[in-house]
């Protein structure tokens, strides 16, 4: 069939079943919205876990007593590890100076303390790839074995925490995904089905003048474009909305708000995957259908 008499038939039909087809778009569109929102909170969960170990550090506690031959040597032996980015030596009278300027405010903690209870320590800075649960379990275990260190704290339940949320969001966040993507093909599908059958008749008459199966299929399946790609140009208009409407109001009167990243080009495939689902649902309706 010649590409410009395919768009004609197929801008008729849209026409034609125009409300049939608008409330198609409108469902491709919602579900392409949810779907963007669930990715939406997915990028800020991961930019926001990204930046919280930043300020992740592990502590190694030194036996008291511990001459400045084994702190060198437990500095040396920690850099030479891969993950390692810094480490710096706390002897107990700054750690001590560090908590009273910490709790300033609960002098009265200090009163009565004749000797510092503090032991010198190193902190361990850990490069920002290596901030695996695992990577972290071991070098721990590999630093309590360095001559000197006495006890290593690292927060496990921190680091933990934060791989069940990251994982947790990108498990829903695909779930979403795929169930919701589904679900616009189907809605695709059972489109182009409906459409096929009030074009029954018509659909005849082209076989009977001996046009071929792809004659009679193109049309179709570029409706379902042109219906997916109209989803995905309101989903997209929706989420533009919501970030102007909702998100930039209440950044003004909330700054807490404005920590909050809206990714405009991780939206701009939605008009692309509403086109693709669009003609996936049209050729897996085609498929089934005998013409």
């Amino acid at each position: 069939m010649p590409a410009p008499y395919a768009f004609t038939l197929a801008l008729r039909s849209l026409f034609r079943e125009k409300w049939i087809n608008l409330l198609s778009v409108l469902t491709i569109a919602s579900g392409l919205l949810i779907i963007s929102l669930a990715l939406f909170t997915v990028y800020n969960i991961e930019a926001a876990t990204g930046r919280l170990p930043e300020q992740f550090s592990m502590i190694l506690y030194l036996d008291n007593g511990v001459q400045k031959e084994t702190v060198d040597g437990a500095v040396a032996a920690l850099r030479k590890q891969s993950a390692v980015l810094s480490v710096r030596y706390i002897p107990k009278e700054e750690a001590l100076k560090e908590l009273k300027a910490t709790l300033k405010n609960s002098g009265y903690v200090f009163e009565g303390l004749d000797e510092n209870p503090l032991p010198d320590a190193l902190e361990v800075r850990l490069k920002k790839e290596a901030l695996g649960e695992e990577a972290v379990r071991k070098l721990a275990a590999d630093a309590a074995k360095i001559k000197g260190v006495k006890e290593v704290d690292y927060a496990a339940k921190f680091l933990s925490a934060l791989h069940y949320l990251k994982v947790g969001m990108q498990t829903i966040g695909l779930i979403l995904i795929v169930s919701l993507g589904a679900g616009i093909i189907f809605v695709c599908y059972s489109t182009v089905k409906i459409l096929f059958y009030r074009r029954n008749d018509e659909i005849e008459t082209f076989k009977l003048l001996g046009a071929t199966p792809s004659f009679i299929r193109t049309p179709f399946l570029i409706e379902g474009a042109v219906i997916g790609v109209s989803g995905g140009v309101v989903s997209l208009a929706g989420i533009f909305a919501f970030h102007y409407i909702v998100l930039l109001r209440l950044s003004a009167s909330m700054p807490i708000f404005s920590m909050i990243l809206f990714p405009s080009r991780l939206f701009l495939f939605l008009p692309f995957a509403g086109m693709f689902l669009g003609v996936t649902g049209a050729a897996i309706a085609l498929g089934r259908l005998k013409y």
